[in-house]
């Protein structure tokens, strides 16, 4: 292992991440290495890595190399896997901009829930194409404390309970995973959304990550809480054939999220490279070690 690696700190909406570029995957991120990564006290400091890396040099992205160059090898803050990160492509997509491998317009990036379609726009947002969302049937229950509500189950890709409360403050601490049933709907773990409205088409979220923790931000939540709005509003764009645009106010700024008729969901906001250094690589065995 090198003496010196590379990291940046970037965040969207202050979802923050350690950026560790390594176009040919040369840089081993066990479990530990990302926990200690991600450490705000003894680490640098972030809710998960930018692994970044080519796709043709990464085994799971390489089927997608013809069409995305570049592939997101996303780990969440305790160092688990994760298939996909909302934020994480726009800081990722700003990553290689800042890096000079992309400028301002249209590219693609592979992830492990698919390839995303991201636009750099010449004002300084960026637009993610996130797929269609898929809505698992079945009744899901949020609970924290003795209070519990029901919740819209959302794949955005990843798993996400959204549930609708009168006050954000009944999300309680939201420090460990709120329990949601049944268990077995989500085998691998669950993003949970706590979900106020704030006027027509604008609502307020906070979020349990799962394998972070209370989160600033949540780009995939974000769009599981626009779609589960959407259906409680009867504004389901297959139905109406109009998009639906909602304004989502999450702890760390607003992101805009819109779904087509034809199912695709796209969400726009900021992404912002904060800092770049080096890693003692000693510091790191020693802290996996």
């Amino acid at each position: 292992m090198s003496t010196r690696i590379a990291f940046l700190k970037g965040h969207g909406t202050e979802n923050d991440f350690v950026i560790v570029p390594d176009p040919e995957n040369a840089v081993e991120l066990s479990p530990a290495a990302v926990a200690a990564l991600c450490d705000r006290r003894a680490g640098v400091g972030g809710d998960g890595v930018l692994h970044v890396v080519r796709s043709a040099a990464h085994p799971e992205a390489r089927p997608m190399a013809a069409e995305a160059e570049w592939f997101m090898d996303y780990r969440n803050g305790d160092g688990s896997v994760a298939e996909m990160c909302g934020n994480g492509v726009r800081v990722f997509a700003r990553y290689l901009q800042h890096a000079g491998h992309v400028t301002e317009g249209d590219l693609v990036i592979a992830t492990r829930a698919g390839l995303k379609a991201v636009h750099l726009a010449k004002d300084g947002d960026v637009t993610v194409g996130m797929g269609a969302a898929r809505l698992p049937e079945g009744d899901v229950t949020v609970s924290v404390g003795e209070r519990s509500w029901p919740a819209r189950h959302v794949n955005m890709g990843n798993p996400h309970a959204v549930a609708f409360v009168g006050d954000l403050a009944e999300a309680g601490a939201l420090s460990c995973a709120p329990p949601v049933s049944p268990a077995a709907a989500y085998p691998d773990g669950v993003n949970v959304e706590f979900v106020v409205d704030r006027g027509p088409r604008h609502v307020a979220m906070r979020v349990h990550e799962r394998g972070s923790g209370e989160t600033r931000s949540c780009g995939t939540g974000a769009c599981a809480v626009a779609v589960a709005a959407a259906r409680r509003d009867g504004a389901d764009p297959a139905v109406t054939g109009l998009p639906a645009t909602y304004t989502v106010d999450l702890p760390g700024g607003a992101l805009v999220i819109t779904e087509k008729p034809d199912g695709e969901i796209e969400m726009t906001g900021p992404a912002v490279i904060v800092a770049e250094g080096v890693l003692d690589a000693q510091w790191l065995e020693n802290a996996v070690g």
